[in-house]
Protein backbone atom coordinates (compact mmCIF):
# COMPACT_ATOMS: atom_id res chain seq x y z
CA UNK A 1 0.00 0.00 0.00
CA UNK A 2 1.47 3.48 -0.87
CA UNK A 3 -0.71 6.59 0.03
CA UNK A 4 0.20 9.82 -1.80
CA UNK A 5 -0.72 13.70 -2.02
CA UNK A 6 -2.49 13.52 -5.64
CA UNK A 7 -1.67 10.35 -6.85
CA UNK A 8 0.12 7.30 -5.75
CA UNK A 9 4.10 7.55 -5.33
CA UNK A 10 5.51 6.84 -8.51
CA UNK A 11 7.75 3.72 -8.51
CA UNK A 12 10.79 4.21 -10.80
CA UNK A 13 12.17 1.39 -13.67
CA UNK A 14 15.39 1.79 -11.35
CA UNK A 15 16.74 -2.15 -12.92
CA UNK A 16 18.43 -0.90 -16.28
CA UNK A 17 18.55 -4.74 -16.90
CA UNK A 18 15.15 -4.95 -16.67
CA UNK A 19 14.16 -1.80 -18.34
CA UNK A 20 16.04 -2.84 -21.60
CA UNK A 21 14.06 -5.82 -21.98
CA UNK A 22 10.83 -4.12 -21.61
CA UNK A 23 12.00 -1.29 -24.04
CA UNK A 24 12.54 -4.31 -26.57
CA UNK A 25 9.31 -6.00 -26.17
CA UNK A 26 7.69 -2.64 -26.33
CA UNK A 27 8.93 -2.55 -29.25
CA UNK A 28 8.35 -5.24 -30.94
CA UNK A 29 4.63 -5.54 -29.64
CA UNK A 30 4.15 -1.91 -30.76
CA UNK A 31 5.61 -3.11 -34.42
CA UNK A 32 4.47 -6.41 -35.17
CA UNK A 33 0.90 -6.40 -33.53
CA UNK A 34 0.32 -2.70 -33.05
CA UNK A 35 -0.68 -2.90 -29.31
CA UNK A 36 -0.14 0.09 -27.41
CA UNK A 37 1.55 -1.81 -24.54
CA UNK A 38 4.34 0.85 -22.97
CA UNK A 39 7.63 0.12 -21.18
CA UNK A 40 6.47 0.73 -17.87
CA UNK A 41 3.49 -1.77 -17.95
CA UNK A 42 5.30 -4.33 -19.52
CA UNK A 43 8.23 -3.84 -16.35
CA UNK A 44 6.15 -4.37 -13.74
CA UNK A 45 4.63 -7.70 -15.99
CA UNK A 46 8.48 -9.08 -15.67
CA UNK A 47 8.92 -11.21 -12.91
CA UNK A 48 11.87 -13.62 -12.13
CA UNK A 49 11.60 -17.43 -12.94
CA UNK A 50 10.80 -19.61 -10.05
CA UNK A 51 13.75 -21.73 -11.10
CA UNK A 52 16.65 -20.29 -12.52
CA UNK A 53 16.85 -23.47 -15.31
CA UNK A 54 13.87 -21.53 -17.04
CA UNK A 55 16.22 -18.41 -17.08
CA UNK A 56 16.22 -14.83 -14.97
CA UNK A 57 12.91 -13.05 -16.21
CA UNK A 58 9.73 -14.60 -17.32
CA UNK A 59 7.29 -12.12 -19.23
CA UNK A 60 3.41 -13.49 -19.63
CA UNK A 61 1.51 -13.64 -22.12
CA UNK A 62 -2.20 -13.68 -20.77
CA UNK A 63 -2.61 -10.23 -20.74
CA UNK A 64 -1.82 -9.89 -24.95
CA UNK A 65 -3.94 -13.34 -25.44
CA UNK A 66 -7.19 -11.39 -24.57
CA UNK A 67 -6.34 -8.60 -27.09
CA UNK A 68 -4.86 -11.06 -29.97
CA UNK A 69 -7.42 -13.87 -29.15
CA UNK A 70 -4.33 -16.15 -29.60
CA UNK A 71 -3.55 -18.71 -27.36
CA UNK A 72 -0.42 -17.58 -24.90
CA UNK A 73 1.55 -20.35 -25.94
CA UNK A 74 1.41 -19.09 -29.47
CA UNK A 75 2.11 -16.03 -28.29
CA UNK A 76 4.77 -16.63 -26.65
CA UNK A 77 6.79 -18.83 -29.66
CA UNK A 78 6.25 -15.54 -31.92
CA UNK A 79 7.74 -13.46 -29.34
CA UNK A 80 10.57 -15.51 -29.20
CA UNK A 81 11.24 -15.74 -32.79
CA UNK A 82 10.75 -11.70 -33.17
CA UNK A 83 13.20 -11.05 -30.45
CA UNK A 84 15.70 -12.88 -32.40
CA UNK A 85 19.59 -12.64 -31.12
CA UNK A 86 20.68 -10.08 -28.24
CA UNK A 87 24.44 -9.94 -26.87
CA UNK A 88 23.12 -9.49 -23.62
CA UNK A 89 19.81 -11.61 -23.08
CA UNK A 90 18.64 -15.11 -24.77
CA UNK A 91 15.12 -15.45 -25.21
CA UNK A 92 13.35 -18.64 -25.00
CA UNK A 93 9.61 -19.78 -24.55
CA UNK A 94 8.16 -21.86 -22.15
CA UNK A 95 4.92 -22.83 -22.55
CA UNK A 96 2.37 -18.99 -21.76
CA UNK A 97 5.92 -17.37 -20.87
CA UNK A 98 8.59 -15.98 -22.80
CA UNK A 99 11.86 -16.07 -20.69
CA UNK A 100 14.93 -14.50 -20.43
CA UNK A 101 18.66 -15.78 -19.77
CA UNK A 102 20.86 -12.51 -18.89
CA UNK A 103 24.56 -12.92 -19.88
CA UNK A 104 27.04 -12.78 -16.24
CA UNK A 105 28.85 -10.00 -17.62
CA UNK A 106 26.24 -7.51 -18.47
CA UNK A 107 25.02 -8.09 -15.05
CA UNK A 108 28.51 -7.37 -13.91
CA UNK A 109 29.53 -4.49 -15.63
CA UNK A 110 25.76 -2.86 -15.63
CA UNK A 111 24.82 -4.02 -11.39
CA UNK A 112 28.04 -5.33 -9.85
CA UNK A 113 30.17 -2.26 -11.16
CA UNK A 114 27.63 0.22 -9.21
CA UNK A 115 27.37 -1.94 -5.85
CA UNK A 116 30.93 -1.81 -6.09
CA UNK A 117 31.50 1.89 -5.58
CA UNK A 118 27.98 1.86 -3.96
CA UNK A 119 26.29 3.68 -6.81
CA UNK A 120 23.77 1.34 -6.68
CA UNK A 121 22.48 2.06 -3.05
CA UNK A 122 21.93 6.12 -4.30
CA UNK A 123 19.79 4.85 -7.39
CA UNK A 124 16.91 7.23 -7.29
CA UNK A 125 13.60 4.70 -6.87
CA UNK A 126 10.78 7.09 -6.94
CA UNK A 127 9.57 10.19 -7.42
CA UNK A 128 6.18 12.21 -6.24
CA UNK A 129 6.83 11.57 -2.67
CA UNK A 130 4.68 13.10 0.22
CA UNK A 131 6.07 14.72 3.25
CA UNK A 132 5.42 12.00 5.46
CA UNK A 133 5.64 11.82 9.06
CA UNK A 134 6.20 8.13 10.66
CA UNK A 135 5.44 8.37 14.26
CA UNK A 136 6.92 5.45 16.10
CA UNK A 137 7.77 4.15 19.89
CA UNK A 138 5.02 5.97 22.54
CA UNK A 139 6.53 4.66 25.76
CA UNK A 140 5.05 5.65 28.66
CA UNK A 141 7.17 7.68 31.30
CA UNK A 142 6.80 6.14 35.01
CA UNK A 143 6.96 2.56 33.52
CA UNK A 144 9.54 0.58 32.89
CA UNK A 145 11.09 -0.24 29.01
CA UNK A 146 10.54 -3.99 28.02
CA UNK A 147 11.81 -6.26 25.09
CA UNK A 148 8.00 -5.88 24.02
CA UNK A 149 8.95 -2.14 23.38
CA UNK A 150 11.65 -3.00 20.70
CA UNK A 151 9.12 -3.94 18.09
CA UNK A 152 7.68 -0.73 17.78
CA UNK A 153 11.15 0.49 18.01
CA UNK A 154 12.73 -1.59 15.28
CA UNK A 155 9.79 -1.35 13.24
CA UNK A 156 9.20 2.18 13.00
CA UNK A 157 13.18 3.18 12.46
CA UNK A 158 13.51 0.59 10.01
CA UNK A 159 10.60 2.36 8.08
CA UNK A 160 12.46 5.56 8.20
CA UNK A 161 15.24 4.50 6.73
CA UNK A 162 13.72 2.48 4.00
CA UNK A 163 12.04 5.73 3.17
CA UNK A 164 15.06 7.67 3.08
CA UNK A 165 16.69 5.01 1.32
CA UNK A 166 13.85 5.26 -1.75
CA UNK A 167 13.71 9.27 -1.68
CA UNK A 168 11.20 10.07 0.44
CA UNK A 169 10.99 13.25 2.95
CA UNK A 170 10.79 12.21 5.90
CA UNK A 171 10.02 13.09 9.34
CA UNK A 172 10.49 11.08 12.16
CA UNK A 173 8.96 11.80 15.84
CA UNK A 174 8.10 9.86 18.83
CA UNK A 175 5.10 10.77 21.45
CA UNK A 176 5.49 9.65 24.81
CA UNK A 177 2.89 9.01 27.07
CA UNK A 178 3.65 11.11 30.13
CA UNK A 179 0.26 11.82 32.15
CA UNK A 180 -2.85 9.60 32.56
CA UNK A 181 -3.88 7.64 35.70
CA UNK A 182 -0.43 4.84 35.40
CA UNK A 183 1.66 8.43 36.55
CA UNK A 184 -1.42 9.08 39.29
CA UNK A 185 -0.55 5.80 40.17
CA UNK A 186 3.02 6.07 40.23
CA UNK A 187 2.97 9.25 42.24
CA UNK A 188 0.74 7.81 44.94
CA UNK A 189 2.53 4.69 45.53
CA UNK A 190 5.61 6.46 45.94
CA UNK A 191 4.61 8.75 48.52
CA UNK A 192 2.79 6.58 50.25
CA UNK A 193 4.27 3.48 50.73
CA UNK A 194 7.51 3.18 49.06
CA UNK A 195 10.49 2.96 51.69
CA UNK A 196 13.42 2.23 49.30
CA UNK A 197 15.91 4.72 49.22
CA UNK A 198 15.90 6.49 45.53
CA UNK A 199 18.97 4.77 43.69
CA UNK A 200 21.68 7.20 42.46
CA UNK A 201 21.44 5.44 38.80
CA UNK A 202 18.70 3.49 36.19
CA UNK A 203 16.13 5.72 38.38
CA UNK A 204 14.23 4.98 35.14
CA UNK A 205 13.83 0.94 35.31
CA UNK A 206 13.53 2.04 39.24
CA UNK A 207 9.90 4.15 38.51
CA UNK A 208 9.11 1.62 36.31
CA UNK A 209 9.08 -1.39 39.49
CA UNK A 210 7.36 1.27 41.32
CA UNK A 211 4.41 1.31 38.82
CA UNK A 212 4.18 -2.16 39.03
CA UNK A 213 3.89 -2.56 42.74
CA UNK A 214 1.29 0.53 43.03
CA UNK A 215 -1.06 -1.51 40.52
CA UNK A 216 -0.56 -4.43 42.12
CA UNK A 217 -1.35 -2.56 45.64
CA UNK A 218 -4.27 -1.05 43.96
CA UNK A 219 -5.69 -4.81 42.89
CA UNK A 220 -5.44 -6.47 45.85
CA UNK A 221 -7.39 -3.42 47.90
CA UNK A 222 -10.04 -3.50 45.23
CA UNK A 223 -13.56 -4.60 47.22
CA UNK A 224 -12.31 -3.72 50.74
CA UNK A 225 -12.77 -0.04 52.83
CA UNK A 226 -9.46 1.38 50.97
CA UNK A 227 -10.87 1.31 47.58
CA UNK A 228 -12.80 4.25 47.47
CA UNK A 229 -10.30 6.36 49.48
CA UNK A 230 -7.70 5.55 46.73
CA UNK A 231 -9.94 6.07 44.05
CA UNK A 232 -10.28 9.90 45.54
CA UNK A 233 -6.37 9.80 46.04
CA UNK A 234 -5.53 9.01 42.81
CA UNK A 235 -8.19 11.49 41.22
CA UNK A 236 -6.55 14.79 43.28
CA UNK A 237 -3.04 14.02 42.66
CA UNK A 238 -4.60 14.32 38.36
CA UNK A 239 -6.35 17.35 40.04
CA UNK A 240 -2.68 18.37 41.14
CA UNK A 241 -1.11 17.74 38.13
CA UNK A 242 -3.45 20.45 36.35
CA UNK A 243 -1.85 23.22 39.01
CA UNK A 244 1.84 23.83 38.01
CA UNK A 245 2.57 24.88 41.62
CA UNK A 246 1.53 22.00 43.28
CA UNK A 247 4.03 19.16 44.85
CA UNK A 248 2.77 16.60 42.82
CA UNK A 249 3.43 18.54 39.85
CA UNK A 250 7.00 19.14 40.84
CA UNK A 251 7.39 15.49 41.24
CA UNK A 252 5.87 14.65 38.34
CA UNK A 253 8.58 16.42 36.53
CA UNK A 254 11.43 15.10 38.10
CA UNK A 255 10.14 11.66 37.84
CA UNK A 256 9.37 12.17 34.66
CA UNK A 257 12.89 13.50 33.81
CA UNK A 258 14.03 9.87 35.21
CA UNK A 259 11.74 8.02 32.55
CA UNK A 260 12.94 10.51 29.51
CA UNK A 261 16.36 9.79 30.73
CA UNK A 262 16.00 5.80 30.39
CA UNK A 263 14.22 6.48 27.16
CA UNK A 264 17.00 8.28 25.29
CA UNK A 265 19.74 6.00 27.11
CA UNK A 266 17.49 3.18 25.20
CA UNK A 267 17.51 5.18 21.95
CA UNK A 268 21.17 6.16 21.84
CA UNK A 269 22.22 2.75 22.23
CA UNK A 270 19.85 1.30 19.26
CA UNK A 271 21.32 4.12 17.27
CA UNK A 272 17.51 5.53 16.89
CA UNK A 273 17.63 9.31 16.36
CA UNK A 274 13.71 11.48 15.96
CA UNK A 275 13.37 14.41 14.34
CA UNK A 276 10.24 15.35 16.51
CA UNK A 277 9.35 14.64 20.10
CA UNK A 278 5.59 15.23 20.72
CA UNK A 279 4.23 14.87 24.56
CA UNK A 280 1.03 14.25 25.58
CA UNK A 281 0.69 16.55 28.12
CA UNK A 282 1.68 19.06 25.32
CA UNK A 283 -1.72 18.52 23.81
CA UNK A 284 -3.62 18.17 26.91
CA UNK A 285 -5.23 21.39 27.52
CA UNK A 286 -5.22 22.27 23.38
CA UNK A 287 -7.31 19.30 22.36
CA UNK A 288 -9.96 20.09 24.58
CA UNK A 289 -9.74 23.20 23.06
CA UNK A 290 -9.85 22.17 19.83
CA UNK A 291 -12.78 19.68 20.75
CA UNK A 292 -14.85 22.53 22.25
CA UNK A 293 -14.39 24.38 19.04
CA UNK A 294 -15.70 22.12 16.85
CA UNK A 295 -19.00 21.73 19.30
CA UNK A 296 -19.52 25.15 18.58
CA UNK A 297 -19.44 24.74 14.89
CA UNK A 298 -21.91 21.86 15.30
CA UNK A 299 -19.86 19.16 13.91
CA UNK A 300 -19.70 17.17 17.79
CA UNK A 301 -22.72 16.34 19.44
CA UNK A 302 -22.85 17.11 23.24
CA UNK A 303 -25.16 14.22 25.57
CA UNK A 304 -25.03 14.43 29.28
CA UNK A 305 -21.93 16.12 29.62
CA UNK A 306 -19.52 14.11 27.40
CA UNK A 307 -18.74 15.11 23.38
CA UNK A 308 -18.19 13.29 20.70
CA UNK A 309 -18.45 12.47 17.36
CA UNK A 310 -21.32 10.10 15.89
CA UNK A 311 -19.57 7.53 13.39
CA UNK A 312 -22.41 5.08 12.95
CA UNK A 313 -22.91 5.93 9.68
CA UNK A 314 -19.40 4.96 9.19
CA UNK A 315 -19.75 1.53 11.01
CA UNK A 316 -17.23 3.18 13.35
CA UNK A 317 -19.44 3.65 16.25
CA UNK A 318 -19.41 6.88 18.62
CA UNK A 319 -16.01 8.29 19.11
CA UNK A 320 -15.87 9.83 22.53
CA UNK A 321 -13.76 12.64 22.99
CA UNK A 322 -14.55 14.36 26.23
CA UNK A 323 -15.66 12.35 29.33
CA UNK A 324 -18.67 14.04 31.54
CA UNK A 325 -16.19 14.97 34.02
CA UNK A 326 -14.60 16.92 31.31
CA UNK A 327 -11.48 15.21 30.58
CA UNK A 328 -10.17 14.48 27.23
CA UNK A 329 -9.26 10.60 26.22
CA UNK A 330 -6.60 9.50 23.92
CA UNK A 331 -8.62 10.54 20.68
CA UNK A 332 -8.96 14.15 21.93
CA UNK A 333 -5.12 14.26 22.11
CA UNK A 334 -4.38 12.56 18.39
CA UNK A 335 -7.05 14.82 17.06
CA UNK A 336 -4.95 17.83 18.27
CA UNK A 337 -1.46 15.94 17.52
CA UNK A 338 -3.07 15.35 13.91
CA UNK A 339 -3.85 18.71 13.34
CA UNK A 340 -0.03 20.03 14.69
CA UNK A 341 1.27 17.62 12.07
CA UNK A 342 -0.84 19.08 9.33
CA UNK A 343 -0.88 22.85 9.85
CA UNK A 344 2.80 23.10 11.48
CA UNK A 345 4.60 21.28 9.75
CA UNK A 346 2.86 20.94 6.63
CA UNK A 347 2.76 16.65 6.55
CA UNK A 348 0.95 15.26 3.58
CA UNK A 349 0.79 11.67 4.88
CA UNK A 350 1.62 10.39 8.84
CA UNK A 351 1.99 6.88 9.52
CA UNK A 352 1.22 5.65 13.06
CA UNK A 353 3.17 2.45 13.99
CA UNK A 354 0.72 1.32 16.91
CA UNK A 355 -0.16 -2.10 17.80
CA UNK A 356 -3.13 -3.90 16.60
CA UNK A 357 -5.31 -3.05 19.63
CA UNK A 358 -6.00 0.66 18.65
CA UNK A 359 -7.39 -0.26 14.83
CA UNK A 360 -10.54 1.15 15.68
CA UNK A 361 -9.22 3.98 17.45
CA UNK A 362 -6.97 5.30 14.72
CA UNK A 363 -10.13 4.36 12.01
CA UNK A 364 -12.65 6.63 14.87
CA UNK A 365 -9.73 9.22 14.51
CA UNK A 366 -9.19 9.14 10.82
CA UNK A 367 -12.33 9.46 10.08
CA UNK A 368 -13.50 12.67 12.50
CA UNK A 369 -10.43 14.33 10.85
CA UNK A 370 -11.91 14.29 7.53
CA UNK A 371 -15.12 15.81 8.95
CA UNK A 372 -13.02 18.25 10.37
CA UNK A 373 -12.12 19.42 7.20
CA UNK A 374 -8.26 17.62 6.80
CA UNK A 375 -7.67 16.25 3.23
CA UNK A 376 -4.50 14.59 4.99
CA UNK A 377 -6.87 12.56 7.09
CA UNK A 378 -7.49 10.14 3.93
CA UNK A 379 -3.80 9.41 3.85
CA UNK A 380 -3.26 8.51 7.66
CA UNK A 381 -2.10 5.24 7.77
CA UNK A 382 -1.94 2.65 10.89
CA UNK A 383 0.33 0.31 10.93
CA UNK A 384 -0.50 -2.32 13.42
CA UNK A 385 1.77 -4.99 14.54
CA UNK A 386 0.61 -8.05 16.54
CA UNK A 387 2.85 -8.27 20.13
CA UNK A 388 5.76 -9.98 21.67
CA UNK A 389 4.79 -12.63 24.12
CA UNK A 390 7.74 -14.44 26.04
CA UNK A 391 7.53 -19.09 25.66
CA UNK A 392 4.97 -19.17 28.49
CA UNK A 393 2.94 -16.08 27.71
CA UNK A 394 1.95 -12.24 27.31
CA UNK A 395 3.96 -9.90 29.20
CA UNK A 396 2.42 -7.03 31.08
CA UNK A 397 4.00 -4.09 32.95
CA UNK A 398 1.17 -3.84 35.28
CA UNK A 399 1.94 -7.43 36.58
CA UNK A 400 5.49 -7.29 36.40
CA UNK A 401 6.17 -10.44 34.38
CA UNK A 402 8.44 -8.60 31.96
CA UNK A 403 11.55 -8.78 30.11
CA UNK A 404 13.21 -5.37 31.33
CA UNK A 405 14.75 -3.81 28.00
CA UNK A 406 18.29 -2.52 29.93
CA UNK A 407 18.86 -6.15 31.54
CA UNK A 408 18.20 -8.11 28.00
CA UNK A 409 20.75 -5.86 27.26
CA UNK A 410 22.96 -6.61 29.77
CA UNK A 411 22.34 -10.41 29.73
CA UNK A 412 22.95 -10.14 26.19
CA UNK A 413 26.15 -8.78 25.65
CA UNK A 414 27.21 -10.96 28.54
CA UNK A 415 26.07 -14.07 26.58
CA UNK A 416 27.60 -13.16 23.40
CA UNK A 417 30.93 -12.60 25.27
CA UNK A 418 31.45 -15.50 27.14
CA UNK A 419 29.69 -17.71 24.05
CA UNK A 420 31.60 -15.95 21.16
CA UNK A 421 33.94 -13.34 21.64
CA UNK A 422 36.13 -14.58 25.26
CA UNK A 423 38.17 -16.46 22.99
CA UNK A 424 39.89 -13.42 21.26
CA UNK A 425 41.00 -11.89 24.83
CA UNK A 426 44.70 -10.90 24.09
CA UNK A 427 43.86 -11.16 20.41
CA UNK A 428 41.41 -8.18 20.48
CA UNK A 429 41.18 -4.94 22.42
CA UNK A 430 38.90 -4.77 25.53
CA UNK A 431 37.32 -2.32 23.37
CA UNK A 432 36.94 -4.49 20.21
CA UNK A 433 35.19 -6.87 22.44
CA UNK A 434 32.62 -4.19 24.24
CA UNK A 435 31.55 -3.04 21.02
CA UNK A 436 31.50 -5.78 18.63
CA UNK A 437 29.01 -7.17 21.55
CA UNK A 438 27.19 -4.64 21.13
CA UNK A 439 27.04 -4.70 17.43
CA UNK A 440 25.97 -8.23 17.86
CA UNK A 441 23.08 -7.65 20.37
CA UNK A 442 21.96 -5.06 18.08
CA UNK A 443 21.54 -7.32 15.39
CA UNK A 444 19.96 -10.28 17.53
CA UNK A 445 16.92 -7.97 18.57
CA UNK A 446 16.64 -5.91 15.09
CA UNK A 447 16.41 -8.78 12.80
CA UNK A 448 14.61 -11.27 15.44
CA UNK A 449 11.94 -8.11 16.03
CA UNK A 450 11.84 -7.34 11.71
CA UNK A 451 12.03 -11.44 10.40
CA UNK A 452 8.27 -11.90 11.31
CA UNK A 453 5.01 -10.45 9.25
CA UNK A 454 4.35 -7.10 11.54
CA UNK A 455 0.39 -9.32 11.44
CA UNK A 456 1.64 -11.87 13.36
CA UNK A 457 3.12 -12.82 17.17
CA UNK A 458 7.01 -13.02 17.82
CA UNK A 459 7.75 -14.97 20.48
CA UNK A 460 11.03 -14.00 21.85
CA UNK A 461 13.59 -16.61 22.68
CA UNK A 462 17.21 -14.94 23.29
CA UNK A 463 19.03 -18.29 22.56
CA UNK A 464 17.60 -18.55 19.44
CA UNK A 465 17.92 -15.61 17.99
CA UNK A 466 21.41 -15.10 19.29
CA UNK A 467 22.68 -18.44 16.83
CA UNK A 468 24.96 -18.18 14.40
CA UNK A 469 23.33 -20.90 12.63
CA UNK A 470 19.64 -20.36 12.22
CA UNK A 471 18.20 -17.37 10.42
CA UNK A 472 19.78 -14.73 12.70
CA UNK A 473 20.74 -10.90 12.61
CA UNK A 474 24.37 -12.48 14.42
CA UNK A 475 24.29 -15.28 11.19
CA UNK A 476 24.50 -12.58 8.67
CA UNK A 477 26.57 -10.46 10.98
CA UNK A 478 28.61 -13.76 10.85
CA UNK A 479 28.32 -14.33 7.08
CA UNK A 480 29.65 -10.77 6.46
CA UNK A 481 32.52 -10.43 8.64
CA UNK A 482 33.68 -13.78 7.38
CA UNK A 483 33.48 -12.60 3.56
CA UNK A 484 35.14 -9.43 5.35
CA UNK A 485 38.25 -11.59 6.67
CA UNK A 486 38.58 -13.49 3.24
CA UNK A 487 39.03 -10.63 1.17
CA UNK A 488 41.40 -9.11 4.12
CA UNK A 489 43.34 -12.29 3.45
CA UNK A 490 43.54 -12.26 -0.52
CA UNK A 491 43.99 -9.96 -3.00
CA UNK A 492 40.59 -9.24 -4.50
CA UNK A 493 42.14 -7.25 -7.51
CA UNK A 494 40.36 -5.27 -10.10
CA UNK A 495 36.48 -5.32 -10.46
CA UNK A 496 37.34 -3.79 -14.33
CA UNK A 497 39.06 -6.93 -15.58
CA UNK A 498 36.70 -9.33 -13.84
CA UNK A 499 35.36 -12.26 -16.51
CA UNK A 500 31.87 -12.62 -15.15
CA UNK A 501 31.05 -14.94 -17.87
CA UNK A 502 33.73 -17.41 -16.39
CA UNK A 503 31.67 -18.31 -13.46
CA UNK A 504 29.88 -21.11 -14.89
CA UNK A 505 28.44 -23.14 -11.80
CA UNK A 506 24.60 -22.82 -10.91
CA UNK A 507 25.38 -22.02 -7.44
CA UNK A 508 27.33 -19.03 -8.87
CA UNK A 509 24.96 -18.10 -11.53
CA UNK A 510 21.99 -17.99 -8.87
CA UNK A 511 23.46 -15.87 -6.66
CA UNK A 512 25.01 -13.23 -9.61
CA UNK A 513 21.08 -12.66 -10.38
CA UNK A 514 19.94 -12.87 -6.45
CA UNK A 515 21.91 -9.99 -6.11
CA UNK A 516 20.68 -7.41 -8.84
CA UNK A 517 17.34 -8.08 -6.91
CA UNK A 518 18.22 -6.21 -3.75
CA UNK A 519 16.63 -2.46 -5.26
CA UNK A 520 12.91 -4.47 -5.61
CA UNK A 521 13.30 -5.99 -2.42
CA UNK A 522 13.29 -2.70 -0.40
CA UNK A 523 11.08 -1.28 -3.07
CA UNK A 524 8.54 -4.36 -2.33
CA UNK A 525 9.30 -3.54 2.09
CA UNK A 526 8.10 0.07 1.65
CA UNK A 527 4.68 -0.97 -0.63
CA UNK A 528 3.69 -3.62 2.14
CA UNK A 529 5.22 -2.08 5.15
CA UNK A 530 7.16 -5.58 5.57
CA UNK A 531 10.50 -5.21 6.49
CA UNK A 532 10.36 -8.89 6.78
CA UNK A 533 10.71 -9.50 3.01
CA UNK A 534 14.41 -7.85 3.16
CA UNK A 535 14.98 -9.94 6.36
CA UNK A 536 14.19 -13.05 4.31
CA UNK A 537 16.35 -11.81 1.08
CA UNK A 538 19.04 -11.36 2.92
CA UNK A 539 18.52 -14.85 4.72
CA UNK A 540 18.56 -16.22 1.19
CA UNK A 541 21.52 -14.50 -0.35
CA UNK A 542 23.61 -15.43 2.98
CA UNK A 543 22.22 -18.90 2.60
CA UNK A 544 23.49 -19.30 -1.34
CA UNK A 545 26.71 -17.34 -0.73
CA UNK A 546 27.71 -20.35 1.89
CA UNK A 547 26.54 -22.94 -0.54
CA UNK A 548 28.53 -21.21 -3.16
CA UNK A 549 31.68 -21.08 -0.85
CA UNK A 550 31.28 -24.65 0.06
CA UNK A 551 30.78 -25.60 -3.95
CA UNK A 552 32.84 -23.32 -5.54
CA UNK A 553 36.65 -23.07 -4.21
CA UNK A 554 38.38 -19.80 -4.23
CA UNK A 555 41.74 -20.31 -2.94
CA UNK A 556 41.96 -23.31 -5.12
CA UNK A 557 40.17 -22.07 -8.20
CA UNK A 558 40.88 -23.55 -11.63
CA UNK A 559 42.46 -20.50 -12.68
CA UNK A 560 43.26 -16.70 -11.82
CA UNK A 561 40.45 -15.72 -14.05
CA UNK A 562 37.82 -17.12 -12.05
CA UNK A 563 39.61 -16.56 -8.64
CA UNK A 564 39.29 -12.97 -9.35
CA UNK A 565 35.97 -13.19 -10.58
CA UNK A 566 34.80 -15.84 -7.43
CA UNK A 567 36.66 -12.80 -4.95
CA UNK A 568 35.04 -10.14 -6.79
CA UNK A 569 31.49 -11.63 -6.49
CA UNK A 570 31.64 -12.39 -2.56
CA UNK A 571 32.68 -8.37 -2.07
CA UNK A 572 29.46 -8.31 -3.74
CA UNK A 573 27.95 -10.07 -1.76
CA UNK A 574 29.67 -8.23 1.24
CA UNK A 575 28.29 -5.01 0.49
CA UNK A 576 24.39 -6.09 -0.01
CA UNK A 577 24.52 -7.89 3.55
CA UNK A 578 26.24 -4.52 4.66
CA UNK A 579 23.83 -2.25 3.17
CA UNK A 580 20.49 -4.22 3.69
CA UNK A 581 21.39 -4.96 7.03
CA UNK A 582 21.99 -1.35 7.34
CA UNK A 583 18.53 -0.28 6.39
CA UNK A 584 17.17 -2.77 9.27
CA UNK A 585 18.59 -0.25 11.33
CA UNK A 586 21.59 -3.43 12.35
CA UNK A 587 24.99 -2.59 12.05
CA UNK A 588 28.11 -4.95 11.29
CA UNK A 589 31.42 -6.16 12.52
CA UNK A 590 34.75 -5.98 10.66
CA UNK A 591 35.50 -9.49 12.31
CA UNK A 592 33.23 -11.98 14.31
Amino acid sequence: MIICVNGAIMFLMHDTIKKEIAEILEKIISTHFSLNLSTSEIYKLLTPTPDDSMGNYAFPCFQLSKTLKKAPPKIAEELKTLFGENAHFTAKNFGPYLNFFIENQFIGKTVFENIFDETYFKIKLTEQTPKTMIEYSQPNTHKELHVGHMRNLCLGNTLVKMHKYCNYNIISTTYPGDIGTHVAKTLWYLQKYNKEPIPETNKGAWLGKIYTKSYIKLEDEKGTPKEQKNREELTQILKDLEDKNSANYKLWRETREWSLTLMKDVYTWANVEFDQWYFESDVDESSLKLVYHYLEKGLFVKDDGAVGMDLSKDNLGFCLLIKSDGHGLYATKDLELARRKFQDLNIDHSIYVVDTRQSLHFKQVFKTLEYMGFPQAKQCFHLAYDFVELPDGAMSSRKGNIVPLQELVSNMEATIKSDYLNRYQGNWSDEEIKKTAHIVALGAINYGMLKIDPNKKIVFDMKEWLKLDGESGPYLQYVYARINSLLLKMESGKSENCNWNSLTQNVEKQLIFKLTYFNHIVQLSIEQYKPSYLCSYLYDVAKLFNHFYAECSIQNAENSEIKLARLQLSRAVSLIIKNGLELLGIPVPKRM
